[in-house]
């Protein structure tokens, strides 16, 4: 069996028009599925579920045999509690089928392939039919959308292009949205700077992270971040928080909202916030189902309560998922702006988490608390490393261009006690000069580990 040529027909009927979301300005500004009761959303979900399902288990080796030792077959599937006894699908699987194994159709019908940067192992390779490139632009114009951008908008797109999913994401989303597109790519900072005084763009896409060089980069050549004519960011590719997203808005007088996704599943657009509540990420629940489970056991856990984000797609045709585990921690809640459930802002992924003398913490928390900090810069590394038989770790921070060493220093042991009080572990905190953290125009590094593997006696693992 395959899937339909376009997502639309596996509807089970026609959506009505539901009422007018929140701060848009009307229902007709938006997709019926936008406006659609959770009833309706909900039938249309079992309905594509079934048949990805039965899609994935006729077509990918890998499905067949994991559901046929689960003991479930693709008729089984009769609500969409039954997901939850199929198997998870994880990176090593993805890896193990290296390159073309769990693709649905025969590498001839692909229209275009991505991959991770394998800078881990072996990459993960996805692929896409002409049909699902459609869905992908389709859910990311609804995403610049939700975040404020409209049709005759210029969108500086500074995320990578290649084989990263981000560039070429954002890119054909804002093209099908009636976007103009500026595809400067990362890096080049000064350029960019200079790009965004010329052309004017009204939206910016790119990570967190780089967004702070490009503001430090307006300050160095004299150019008040306020002053430019950028109204929206659209940021994603790493875990930021709120108070990220105020010093962001602060220094430029942008609405920042967030975007996410992940190659696996699509790529960006998988949710977003949408910019009249910016309380959290709709999740395009059309087209992708999320689970949130417990870590360790793997348990389906209710919505509200923060664990493992699990996606499975129901309208791809070239690579179909099921149960697919992030790795990114969050937690599901009620629509708001958008009938879709909501994934709160991911708080760190369950891989970046630090376990410090039996005490678990994840870079945000840090980010949380140096973002209230006086005189400290929100350019930050954990640095892991080993006194003796114990790890340690110390938070390399930068200063504020405008602070002094002796500053930095309180500031420092202010952020130290900080991490202390809330988060219960004891740190070092270096506080450096300005421009002596990594910069980074894609994803942010934000641990370094610097620990030697343990070993075990005559040198055993």
């Amino acid at each position: 069996m395959t899937l339909p040529t376009s997502p639309g027909p596996i509807s089970p009927g026609p959506i009505s028009p539901g009422p007018t979301s929140p701060g848009s300005t009307s229902a007709g500004n938006l997709e019926p599925i936008e406006t659609a009761t959770v009833g309706e959303l909900r039938d249309l979900q079992l309905a594509r579920l079934r048949r990805s399902v039965r899609h994935a288990y006729d077509n990918v080796p890998h499905y067949r045999r994991a559901l046929d030792q689960a003991g479930v077959a693709p008729g089984d599937i009769k609500a969409l509690s039954d997901l939850a006894r199929l198997p998870f699908t994880t990176k090593d699987d993805l890896r193990a089928d290296y390159p073309y194994g769990m693709f649905a159709v025969p590498p001839e019908q692909l229209a275009r392939v991505h991959a991770s940067s394998g800078t881990t192992g072996r990459p993960t390779i996805v692929g896409y039919t002409r049909d699902d490139l459609d869905t992908w632009a389709t859910v990311v114009a609804r995403s610049i959308r939700a975040a404020g951008g409209r049709p005759g908008d210029r969108l500086h797109n500074a995320y990578g292009y290649g084989l990263f999913t981000g560039g070429l994401g954002l890119h054909a989303g804002a093209e099908k949205l009636g976007c103009t597109v500026i595809p400067v790519s990362g890096g080049m900072t000064e350029r960019q700077v200079r790009l965004i005084q010329d052309l004017r763009p009204d939206i910016i896409s790119l990570t967190p992270s780089y967004m702070l060089a490009l503001i430090e980069e307006m300050e160095r050549q004299g150019v008040d971040p306020r002053t430019t004519s950028l109204r929206i960011g659209i940021f994603g590719a790493e875990p930021w928080t709120n108070e990220m997203r105020r010093e962001i808005e602060d220094r430029t007088g942008i609405h920042a909202v967030d975007i996410y996704g992940l190659s696996e599943i699509i790529g960006p657009g998988v949710a977003q916030e949408c910019v009249e509540t910016k309380d959290g990420l709709h999740v395009w629940e059309d087209h992708f189902y999320p689970e949130i489970v417990d870590p360790e056991s793997g348990e389906v856990l209710p919505d509200g309560e923060e664990g493992e984000l699990v996606f499975t797609t129901l309208t791809k045709q070239a690579m179909p998922v099921l149960r697919y585990r992030t790795r990114d921690r969050t937690r599901l809640l009620p629509g708001t702006a958008r009938p879709m459930r909501r994934i709160e802002r991911i708080s760190g992924r369950t891989d970046d988490m630090i376990i410090l003398r039996g005490v678990n913490l994840f870079p945000t928390q840090i980010e949380e608390l140096l973002l209230t900090t006086a005189d400290l810069a929100p350019h930050f590394q954990c640095v892991l490393t080993r006194e003796g038989a114990l790890d340690a770790l110390t938070v390399r921070v930068e200063r504020r261009a405008a602070a002094t060493a002796h500053d930095a220093a309180n500031a420092a042991a202010e952020l130290r006690t900080s991490i202390k009080n809330v988060i219960g572990v004891t740190v070092a905190v270096e506080a450096v000069a300005p421009g002596e953290v990594e910069r980074s125009a894609g994803k942010m590094r934000r641990v370094i580990d610097e620990r030697p593997p343990r070993t075990g006696p005559a040198g055993s693992p």
